[in-house]
């Protein structure tokens, strides 16, 4: 019952305005997950730093000692805070040591995702609730995923939300349920890729990520995920340049696009999108079952 969105934009005036229509999009979907809800939101940097999204259930206190923790190693960072969650600016060279930080002086702190655009605010609630305490409607960017979840899988955590991000700039929302996870889980394991929770989700975003990490682009990885994942899905798969979308052979879960010249939108049904822009303009159409659809910054 998930309910996926994404908004990918072609122009600044949707960039500008991507927290508002990605909210509102999600929303929408209330009623298909009302367990749990996330984004993530790609944005420029332009400086040579590393962001890495944290969460945690005590963030005043957590986020305060941490920056003095790293002060008194002299590692300089910067840190935007918003409710439970921080994003950390950090200097590449400096990005293995504070990670190594987070994992052995702050277990309270997670680490929800890393890379030089993207962004992840997810909990327990309502969209909504997600929406108005991350502030997501001021925020600006080049695309978002966004996704309500129905839990089936496992516990309903801030940790088992979507969207799950396994690698740099990557991250994956799902609607469905796969039958062989724990089989694909002990094979990641042996991988060396490492696990959160117990939710199918996070499996299928470990095995996009070890394809990648070892020289498949994100359509060939999903191409592959097709022969190796049994069960249904829909997935909308981020990167720091756009997204990919895939649904299991059968079509088991539905889905729309739609293509203006301004964006490129996605939703579990036809109503996430109704308010976008000039929809009544749009090419509108359900993807094709097994066949991976991509865009990204570079060729639109």
């Amino acid at each position: 019952m998930c309910g996926i969105v994404g908004l990918f934009a072609k122009n600044t005036s949707i960039k500008a305005r991507l927290g508002t229509l990605i909210s509102d999009m999600l929303e929408v979907m209330t009623d298909r997950g009302p367990d749990s809800a996330g984004v993530a939101i790609y944005k420029n940097n332009k400086l040579q730093s590393i962001k890495l999204t944290l969460y945690s259930s005590r963030p005043k206190e957590d986020f305060v000692n941490l920056k003095r923790f790293l002060a008194s190693k002299k590692i300089k960072i910067s840190m935007e805070t918003v409710f439970s969650s921080a994003v950390l600016y950090v200097s590449k060279v400096h990005i293995e040591k504070v990670i190594d930080t987070l994992a052995v002086n702050f277990p309270s702190i997670r680490l929800v995702s890393k890379g030089k655009k993207i962004e992840i605010y997810k909990d327990v609630g309502k969209p909504k609730t997600i929406v108005d305490n991350f502030n997501l409607r001021k925020m600006s960017g080049t695309h978002a995923i966004g996704h309500t979840r129905m839990a089936t899988e496992s516990a309903v955590t801030t940790l088992g939300a979507h969207p799950f991000s396994t690698g740099y700039d990557q991250c994956l929302v799902h609607n469905g349920s796969l039958a062989n996870h724990n089989s694909l889980r002990r094979e990641l394991i042996r991988k060396n890729m490492d696990f959160e929770t117990e939710n199918d989700s996070e499996v299928a975003a470990s095995y996009l990520t070890e394809k990648m990490d070892n020289g498949a682009d994100l359509g060939q990885a999903l191409k592959h995920s097709v022969k190796d994942f049994d069960g249904f899905y829909t997935f909308v798969v981020g990167t720091a340049d756009g997204f990919g979308v895939l649904r299991d052979p059968i079509a088991c879960k539905p889905a729309v696009l739609a293509e203006t010249k301004d964006y490129v939108a996605f939703g579990s049904e036809y109503r996430a999108l109704a308010s976008l822009p000039d929809i009544e303009k749009a090419k509108v159409w359900e993807p094709e079952p097994g066949i991976v659809y991509f865009w990204d910054q570079n060729n639109g």
